[in-house]
């Protein structure tokens, strides 16, 4: 085939899109385009060149980099090198390769007979400098004689010789030591510098820096107590006795700038609402410091109803706030006020068992802290700002052994009764003997325990607890029954006695005497409060038993009932005895007791010779899950045997029953009732008053005891038949019926008083 001039138009137009192997880099392409297209005679000389039968476009493609003269041969073979796909380098030599490898032969022969035949490609090119171009060596491989046209002779082709495949190098592994190791720097180098930054800022940082960060800390927090909500006093049945209700209370930030610069104003509008004094208030808004703090938050009221914080809230006052709040409520007002006591305006008991279970009732407050702005709403949080807190744990209910009902007659009878006897201070108990429980304690005068600021401190005492009087001949009961224990006397003993009898300088004399000589039974002796003969039995004692038998009935200590500030009375001890004490300790003088010790003690002989412990509380009740726990078991001790417990009790029937006997005023209808009537003096300060501490203690029925009631009054004039017996009388009837108790079965016998 002739060749084909380069100034000719190619046969075949454009070369196709598709199918076509590109020119390598630094190759020679040929004249004719059918060859320069491919380097090949057919498609099937092509793939005699590459591996598995598969063109040089299937395996790949080499970017054209080079003009037209590019080697034909040159993709084939860079597949069968291996994928080398370097440029070659014209005008360059090459060091010699290796010899092919066998399976390379036969594509080295192909291509030595396509190099033989006459190319335009080997044709001298003319340039433009009018200086041909030589051909420059390839940079491998032997050159062969190659031919030009018909038998010319032309520059010889370079057959290349292939080398045998080199396996590439295996990818090196990453070296985990190295890493781990590398990873642990690191870890240590950021630990040291929190470390260091730690130090710097708590060690390094000098006074004033610390100070500046505290203050603009304390600028922009704010905390808002959350008062706990304080339990409440309930009766032996649930009932309400004091409780807290909801309120509000009023607050001022004294930091505020408005506030300061109208602080008069703001007093003048807020005085008639909270009921308070402009000048307080405005003492009360000042700016005042604590511990080197300007205090951001200070109470104005407590327990103000919600109606005037909702007035105030309306004002918008600037740095005036109100937060929810709770209000001690008294349902009763005076009903058992001077057992419950009241409340400050802290929530925080003052007096009674407000104050004695304060921790119990109250709680544990909570807290709220929180980051503020500059807006004007003291109690706004900053939603994305810090916050912070503590919920308040309300406090536990304590339930009463009280007995509401019961409490507002045993009041309502005494509250008659001391008015009537124009009594300066009054008291009354209510034991169950079987259990200790007290079912009613009542105090005369009463208070209103919801506005107890109203009333003096001595108007609020628990008279039955912390009031020491001579108990006087109530208190023979206790002698008599030491002396049948002890087995000095017999129940149907006679006691020969006189008028009167002298113990050291003082001379002792009955209200009810007898002639020298008289021989009386127990029982008449009882009924007259022989003052003679208990002295006589109390001889036979001694004072070491009289004193032992004192402490045995709860003389001389604290009953522990519950009430803050329970008197312990006092004993004369028998070391400190003089002649006198002979007559007078047995007779209930020179012997200090409350109202509740001298009823506790006459419980225990209702209660066939066993104390119990009087107490207040039943229970406490949770204020979180309210789970009920029992108040602790009370302490008993034997103090007589349940024979002369029943034969003293039959002894002290018959100042109820005896024509003349002391206590006929306490019967009480259908019911059999024992007890004694006593006379003494009440202690102030360490002295006797002018007037007569008249008391009446007793039990029924008599015949199977059920409950004690102790009534003592301090009155100008009157003995406890007279004064107290009345109104026992009346207590014990409701008692009874109140608790249907049935009537005696049987009436009490008849008693020789004297022989």
């Amino acid at each position: 085939m002739t060749p084909r001039n380069e100034d000719e138009a190619p046969r075949r137009g454009k070369q196709p899109r598709r199918g076509s192997s590109r020119d390598l880099p630094g190759d020679e392409q040929p004249d004719d385009p059918r060859e320069g297209r491919r380097g090949f005679s057919s498609i099937g000389e092509a793939r005699a060149y590459t591996p598995r039968g598969r063109t040089v476009a299937e395996r790949g493609r080499v970017p054209r980099t080079g003009g037209r003269n590019a080697d034909p041969f040159r993709p084939a073979l860079q597949v069968l090198d291996g994928g080398e796909s370097g440029q070659r380098t014209r005008g360059r030599g090459r060091p010699a390769e290796q010899p092919p490898a066998p399976r390379e032969k036969a594509a080295d022969k192909s291509r030595e007979k396509a190099a033989d035949k006459p190319r335009a490609a080997d044709k001298p090119r003319e340039k433009s400098a009018g200086k041909p171009r030589e051909r420059q060596p390839e940079r491998r491989g032997r050159e062969t004689p190659g031919r030009t046209g018909k038998g010319g002779s032309g520059p010889r082709r370079t057959v290349t010789s292939r080398p045998k495949p080199v396996p590439s190098e295996p990818p090196k592994l990453a070296n985990s030591t190295r890493r781990l190791r590398l990873g642990t720097v690191l870890a240590l180098s950021l630990f040291v510098t929190i470390g260091v930054r730690l130090v710097v800022l708590q060690v390094a940082t000098s006074p004033e820096e610390a100070e500046s960060l505290l203050k603009l800390r304390e600028n922009r927090l704010s905390t808002v107590a959350l008062p706990a909500p304080r339990g409440s006093i309930l009766d032996r049945d649930r009932h309400v006795l004091a409780h807290s209700v909801e309120a509000r209370y009023v607050y001022v930030d004294p930091e505020n700038e408005e506030l300061r610069k109208n602080v008069a104003a703001i007093a003048a509008k807020l005085a008639p609402l909270l009921g308070i004094r402009q000048s307080e208030l405005l003492e009360d808004m000042g700016r005042k410091q604590v511990l080197g703090k300007w205090l951001k938050f200070r109470y104005l009221a407590r327990g103000v109803p919600v109606a005037v914080a909702d007035a105030i809230e309306e004002l918008d006052l600037p740095g005036i706030y109100t937060h929810s709040d709770e209000r001690r409520d008294v349902p009763g007002r005076d009903l058992a006020a001077n057992l419950i006591g009241f409340t400050g305006d802290d929530h925080h008991g003052l007096e009674g068992l407000e104050a004695r279970y304060d921790d119990l009732l109250h709680g544990t407050d909570g807290k709220r802290v929180f980051e503020v702005g500059t807006g004007k709403k003291l109690n706004l949080p900053i939603p994305s700002g810090f916050q912070q807190e503590t919920p308040a744990r309300p406090g536990s209910s304590l339930q009463l052994t009280i007995d509401q009902d019961l409490q507002y007659q045993v009041q309502r009878v005494l509250n008659t009764a001391g008015r009537k006897q124009n009594a300066t201070v009054g008291s009354a108990v209510v034991l169950d003997i079987q259990t200790g429980e007290v079912l009613a304690q009542a105090s005369y005068p009463p208070y209103n325990a919801a506005d107890a600021e109203k009333y003096d401190a001595d108007e609020r005492i628990d008279a039955a607890s912390s009031i020491v009087t001579d108990p006087g001949s109530s208190h023979k009961a206790f002698i008599f029954g030491a002396a049948l224990q002890e087995g000095l006397i017999k129940a149907d003993e006679l006691i020969e006695i006189g008028p009167a009898i002298k113990k050291g300088d003082t001379k002792f004399e009955d209200t009810h005497p007898q002639k020298t000589g008289t021989r009386m039974t127990l029982p008449g002796l009882m009924a007259y409060s022989s003052n003679v003969g208990t002295i006589l039995i109390a001889d036979r004692l001694g004072k070491e038993k009289v004193y032992e038998y004192q402490r045995k009935f709860g003389l001389g200590r604290a009953t522990g009932e519950g009430m803050p500030g329970e008197a312990e009375g006092e004993l004369l001890k028998p070391e400190d005895w003089s002649g006198s004490s002979y007559g007078s300790v047995p007779i209930g003088h020179s012997v200090s007791a409350t109202l509740i010790q001298m009823a506790a003690g006459f419980a225990a002989i209702a209660n066939d010779g066993v104390y119990i412990q009087p107490h207040l509380i039943k229970a406490t009740i949770s204020g979180e899950d309210g789970e009920v726990t029992p108040a602790a078991a009370p302490e008993t001790h034997r103090v007589l045997d349940a024979d002369v417990a029943r034969q003293l009790r039959l002894i002290m029937e018959a100042v109820v029953d005896v024509d003349g006997g002391t206590g006929g005023a306490a019967a009480v209808q259908g019911y059999r009732v024992a007890g004694k009537t006593g006379t003494g003096k009440m202690l102030i300060d360490g002295q006797y008053t002018s007037h007569n501490a008249s008391s009446f203690i007793g039990m029924a029925p008599a015949d199977n005891p059920r409950y004690v009631i102790g009534v003592s009054m301090d009155v100008r004039e009157g003995g406890g038949g007279d004064v107290a017996a009345p109104a026992f009388s009346e207590m014990m009837n409701y008692t009874l019926l109140h608790n249907h108790v049935p009537p005696s079965g049987s009436k009490a016998p008849n008693f020789k008083i004297k022989e």
